[in-house]
């Protein structure tokens, strides 16, 4: 049994007990290393809680992550497109975004662009965002297993997960061959022949290597593969979250485990799928990617997985919808913590009276340091002011704010209060040139679709920015004054800024009006961005003219003709003088 002096350990021997001594050492590692892991995970998801997010989304990203709204949006009123880019939406759920997994990203993004109208859906939302936000150590509980499902950081899970019936098959027939080499190598060469069987190893490994990454089937599949290791993380978390017996998430729950039960046979296959979306430098997932590259034992899995799930879409998707609504609601919670003030909206149904909207101190929550307005009207609003004066701005965060009332339930001010709107705007438009369409054209095709949904006689808060602003002044006035007329409905609360202040005048019987004005001091022109009620009493476009050394003649002229009009609201003719 045991050497005797002069006798040597045969070299197969030799090769286990060092084997085994390596696989303990690396378990050691890995092991160590997690418990390393997840305390970094835990900083992390404390440093960041509350604060401005610290990962920008490209253009790219924002596209694939729609695609889960895209495919779920239905009939009901969501966000449009125009909407969303005139607000600058995507700026907006950049900020509140501080999820942790795909899921989470996809359902926030979801939540932003489909407003709720339900009394009894607002209250079970905010009583999950309230519920993380009172229960610390929940909540870190929560996130660190959320975050262990992890973002793909390209494409989006759901489009994969919808594309999984129609997933390509691949022949496995080479990399079998290739995985029985290195097989035969290890077992049958490596302990016998230590010298050549290195060699043999070292030179079948590099062949599948980059077989593995130059060859089309990781390619064709590598999407699926992905995805296949998203559902064991996602399965992986649901299994740990039973453990989270929290009546406050138990519908969440129900859900999670009957997508967890759907895919219960996926387990089994899929370890070494585990960690393809790790980014973390996890030891034990760098392992498993470098016997994935020597083995392509994701590859040689591949056909049976995806037998494994598919058919199950509906499932795998209960998953997603209810973890990511888990991760999105505490993502909200760290929103509410950032904001300097904020309020839980107040929904009030006034039928047979006009749109009733109040909003207190509020300010725009993408600006450093804002200027607060409250506002208080019930029916239609005209604001006028010169330019950067501060309208659009306001215009915006009228909309901005009605909209995070209806889906992430904070408003950027000290109190809110309306009912439920629809929210469409036309504010930030541009010349189509890929469809050959002016401004003009562009602007009364957007300013249709509002006059369109405005026919259903539903709550509706439409936000106009320069009625026409495409076209001549008399038609851009006759127009403007009747499409804006056409808006003074009980049903529509209609929020429009002007240049004109002919339509001051012209809509002041049903309109109400406001304005922004400024100071000039010196040659300054100094904007205090402040709302005050009425029309705009100051100008600033002929003061500049003179402070840019325009001939006085010209700048006195136009200041009579601006004052003879506000008297009368008629405009004088310019009489020729003799001898010019």
């Amino acid at each position: 049994m045991f050497l005797k002096k002069g006798e040597f350990m045969h070299p197969y021997v030799t090769v286990i007990l060092l084997t085994v001594a390596a696989i303990l050492l690396l378990v050691t590692w890995i092991l160590y290393e997690n418990r390393k892991q997840k305390k970094r995970v835990l900083r992390k998801i404390q440093r960041i809680y509350g604060k401005v997010p610290e990962r920008e989304y490209s253009a790219g990203d924002l596209k694939n992550i729609s695609h889960y709204f895209l495919r779920k949006k239905g009939d009901d009123f969501w966000i449009d497109d125009i909407t969303w880019n005139d607000l600058d939406m995507d700026r907006i759920y950049m900020l509140i975004n501080q999820t942790v997994s795909s899921p989470g990203e996809d359902v926030l993004y979801d939540m932003l662009r489909r407003p709720v109208f339900c009394q009894e859906d607002i209250d079970r939302r905010e009583k999950l965002i309230r519920f993380f936000a009172e229960n610390k150590e929940k909540r870190e509980q929560m996130q660190i297993l959320l975050s262990n499902v992890g973002k793909t950081w390209h494409g989006s899970l759901s489009d994969t997960i919808l594309a999984l019936e129609d997933a390509p098959q691949v022949k496995t027939g080479l990399h079998w061959v290739m995985f029985a080499l290195l097989i035969v190598t290890l077992v049958g060469v490596l302990p016998f022949y230590p010298a050549p069987g290195f060699l043999l190893f070292v030179l079948l490994s590099t062949v599948n290597v980059i077989y593995y990454y130059a060859g089309k089937d990781r390619q064709r599949i590598g999407a699926f593969l992905d995805c296949f290791s998203s559902f064991l993380c996602m399965l992986e978390s649901a299994e740990r979250m039973e453990t989270a017996d929290w009546p406050e998430i138990s519908e969440q729950m129900e859900y999670i485990r009957k997508g967890k039960k759907a895919l219960s046979g996926l387990k089994k296959r899929v370890f070494f799928l585990t960690g393809r979306n790790d980014a973390s430098g996890n030891p034990a997932q760098l392992f498993l990617d470098y016997i994935r590259m020597l083995f392509h034992v994701d590859i040689l899995i591949y056909n049976g997985t995806l037998k494994t799930v598919q058919g199950k879409t509906q499932e795998i998707m209960l998953l997603l919808d209810n973890m990511g609504e888990l991760d999105a609601v505490i993502s909200i919670a760290s929103f509410r913590e950032l904001l300097p003030l904020w309020c839980s909206p107040c929904f009030c149904e006034e039928k047979g009276k006009h749109i009733r909207l109040l909003a207190e101190d509020l300010y725009h929550p993408l600006i450093q340091e804002p200027v607060a307005n409250t506002i208080e009207t019930e029916g239609s609003v005209l604001v006028t002011g010169s330019n950067a004066s501060g309208k659009s701005t306001f215009l915006k965060n009228i909309a901005i704010n009605s909209i995070l009332a209806q889906t992430v339930l904070t408003c950027t001010c000290s109190h809110y209060e309306a009912p439920f709107l629809k929210v469409m705007t036309s504010m930030a438009l541009r010349d189509d040139l890929s469809g050959g369409e002016s401004y003009f054209i562009v602007e009364i095709r957007s300013l249709k679709r509002i006059l369109d949904e405005s026919r259903k006689q539903e709550p509706l808060l439409c936000i106009i920015d320069e009625v026409l602003r495409g076209t001549n002044t008399i038609e851009r006035i006759a127009a403007s004054s009747r499409i804006l007329g056409r808006l003074n409905k009980k049903w529509i609360l209609p929020f429009a800024a002007t240049h004109d202040i002919e339509l001051s005048y012209i809509l002041k019987d049903i309109y109400t009006n406001y304005h922004f004005e400024e100071e000039i001091e010196g040659n300054q022109v100094i904007f205090n961005y402040l709302l005050k009620e009425g029309m705009a009493t100051t100008r600033n476009a002929i003061r500049l003219l003179d402070m840019l050394g325009y001939e006085k003649e010209v700048v006195e002229e136009a200041s009579l003709a601006a004052a003879d009009f506000e008297r009368t609201g008629v405009w004088g003719k310019i009489k020729s003088k003799k001898g010019e």
